[in-house]
């Protein structure tokens, strides 16, 4: 939790916050990835400072854990003063104790936040996914909670200006802002008018705009000009050389042959816009490819 000090910015995680869409695809599937199409709706998550702090909280836990589909675990929730925004106990279940920060007694339009964010870590350790690492594994947290329709809180707890900040989360506000417009993609949702922040607007649409630019990179017929060109480029260097990766290691695509003795002819491997998952097809013209895991359909100029 940021409280005053300096937030981080841009996309540092990126590779990590990949990772773990990819990841979400690969143990939960398609088809209960679409069963989230429809994001927590402010008004069940509303927190106004006339209600019961305790009360109130309790109501937000249970909302969640509805909306996460964990019909049968129970969150008990206190605050207490600590370091973090929260932290929760995973133990069998299915009681589970998540522990708030004392500053969420004044500051209580935050605490379906930091709920979303204990609550997915017990989703998570229910489906038993997880990444090595205390960093990576909130990253993945992160990923999967704005993903599955709940983590648009997240970003909206940030807000920043000249004398103070806030942050929740392990993401960077851009980065919260491609992984749900990400989600916004696929699912035709726009989480725009949810915002009461107008600085988590701003991350949002500069989110948009990275998560955009996956969908033009080559092989992809939305590819720029310039994207194209150095494709060809790269295409000719792989042709040229029996055995070959492209010419560079900066671009998001290889070049191999398709026999393993390096020779025969080219594919070209690239990663899903939509998972990221890489998808491997032959170099020849105009190709349509589906991606396998999260049923993306691309059309391709290889």
């Amino acid at each position: 939790m940021t409280n005053g000090g300096p937030v981080e910015h841009g996309y540092p995680h990126l590779d990590t916050v990949r990772a773990a869409i990819t990841a979400l695809y690969k143990r939960l599937s398609y088809d209960s990835i679409h069963t989230f199409d429809t994001s927590v709706a402010p008004a069940d998550v509303a927190f106004c400072d006339t209600d019961d702090l305790h009360l109130g909280a309790q109501r937000v836990a249970r909302e969640l854990v509805r909306h996460f589909r964990l019909p049968d675990a129970r969150m008990i929730v206190s605050f207490r003063e600590m370091e973090h925004a929260a932290n929760v106990e995973l133990a069998a279940g299915p009681e589970y104790f998540i522990e708030l920060n004392d500053r969420f007694r004044t500051h209580r339009r935050d605490i379906g936040a930091a709920l979303a964010h204990e609550v997915m870590h017990v989703y998570l350790h229910r489906l038993d996914l997880s990444f090595p690492g205390t960093r990576d594994n909130e990253i993945l947290t992160d990923t999967a909670t704005t993903y599955l329709g709940a983590g648009w809180l997240l970003l909206d707890a940030y807000r920043e200006d000249a004398a103070s900040s806030q942050k929740l989360g392990y993401l960077t506000p851009e980065e919260f802002g491609y992984v749900l417009a990400k989600r916004s993609l696929v699912f035709g949702e726009d989480p725009a008018t949810w915002f009461t922040s107008p600085q988590a607007y701003t991350a949002y649409t500069k989110g948009m705009t990275r998560a955009r630019h996956d969908e033009r990179q080559p092989p992809l017929t939305a590819a720029g000009w310039a994207g194209r060109r150095r494709y060809a480029k790269e295409r000719r260097h792989a042709q040229e050389h029996a055995v070959g990766a492209a010419g560079t290691t900066d671009v998001p695509y290889a070049f191999t042959p398709d026999s393993p003795d390096g020779h025969g002819p080219l594919r070209v491997s690239f990663p899903c816009p939509t998972c990221h998952q890489r998808i491997r097809v032959p170099v020849r013209g105009r190709v349509r490819a589906r991606c396998g895991l999260c049923r993306t359909v691309l059309e391709c100029d290889t």
